[in-house]
C-alpha cells in the first residue's frame, strides 16, 4: 500500500476495473492521508484483502473474474473491515444484493470523489458503543451480548458477526425493550450525518437474524410502523 506523510488515517483497498477511476479515488485517499492499494478483478480483491488487511474497501459490482457480491462474500469469510459498495445510480436491487452479501454502505455512482473520501472518513469514525470494560454481558434468552469483548453468544457458541451487524445488536440490547426507529438506529451505528435509504437497517436486521438462528425473531422484535426491539423470551 501506497503511504503519504505523516500520521495514516486508515487502510483502503480499491476495488474497481475502471483503471483511470481506481486511480483518482486512490490519489484523493493518499492526499487525506490514507494507505491505498488498487486492485481491478476480483479474484485480485479477495487475495489483497487477506494479505495487505485493509480497514475499508472500496468495491465495485461489476468486475472481471468474479463480481462484486461473490467477492464480498469471501471477504465476509476472514475480514470484518468495512466493505462500501459502489452501484450503479437507483438500481435498488444491486444496492439490496450487496448489502446482503455482508457490505456495511454503499454509495452510487457517479459519485463525487470528495463525497467517497468523506464516505470513508465517516466510516471509520462511526460511534462505537459506549461501555465500559467492567460492563456485564447481557443476555437475552439463550443469546449473551458481550458489548465490552465485541462478541455475540447463542447457546455458549460465538456467533460470527461483521461490525455493522454487532453494532446493530449491541444499540438494541443496550435499550432492551424499547421500541427503536430505523432512524435512530443509523445514528447509532451509521452515525446522524448519513444519508440514504433507511431500508438498509432493514436488510442487516435480516442478515443479524439469521446468523442468530432466529426462532421466529426470539430476540428482536419488528415493531410495525416503528422499528425493532430487543425482547427477552
Amino acid at each position: 500500500m501506497n503511504a503519504g506523510s505523516g500520521a495514516v488515517a486508515g487502510r483502503v483497498l480499491v476495488v474497481d476495473d475502471e483503471k483511470p477511476l481506481a486511480r483518482m479515488v486512490a490519489t484523493y485517499l493518499e492526499r487525506a492521508g490514507y494507505e491505498v492499494a488498487t486492485v481491478h478483478t476480483g479474484p485480485d480483491a479477495v487475495e489483497a484483502a487477506r494479505t495487505l488487511g485493509p480497514d475499508v474497501v472500496l468495491l465495485d459490482l461489476g468486475l472481471p473474474g468474479m463480481d462484486g457480491v461473490e467477492v464480498c462474500r469471501r471477504i465476509r469469510g476472514f475480514s470484518e473491515c468495512y466493505v462500501l459498495m459502489l452501484t450503479a445510480r437507483g438500481d435498488e436491487e444491486d444496492k439490496l444484493t450487496g448489502l446482503a452479501a455482508g457490505a456495511d454502505d454503499y454509495i452510487t455512482k457517479p459519485f463525487s470523489v470528495r463525497e467517497l473520501v468523506a464516505r470513508v472518513a465517516a466510516v471509520l469514525r462511526r460511534p462505537r458503543t459506549t461501555v465500559t470494560p467492567v460492563e456485564p454481558a447481557r443476555t437475552f434468552g439463550d443469546l449473551t451480548v458481550d458489548l465490552a469483548a465485541h462478541e455475540a453468544r447463542v447457546g455458549g457458541d460465538p456467533v460470527a458477526l461483521t461490525r455493522t451487524e454487532f453494532e446493530l445488536l449491541a444499540a438494541l440490547a443496550e435499550r432492551p425493550r424499547e421500541a427503536l426507529t430505523r432512524r435512530r438506529l443509523i445514528d447509532a451505528v451509521w452515525g446522524p450525518a448519513w444519508v440514504g435509504d433507511e431500508r438498509i437497517v432493514d436488510v442487516h436486521i435480516g442478515h443479524l437474524r439469521r446468523k442468530l438462528g432466529e426462532d421466529q425473531s426470539a430476540f428482536v422484535d419488528t415493531v410495525r410502523g416503528v422499528g425493532y426491539r430487543m425482547v427477552a423470551r
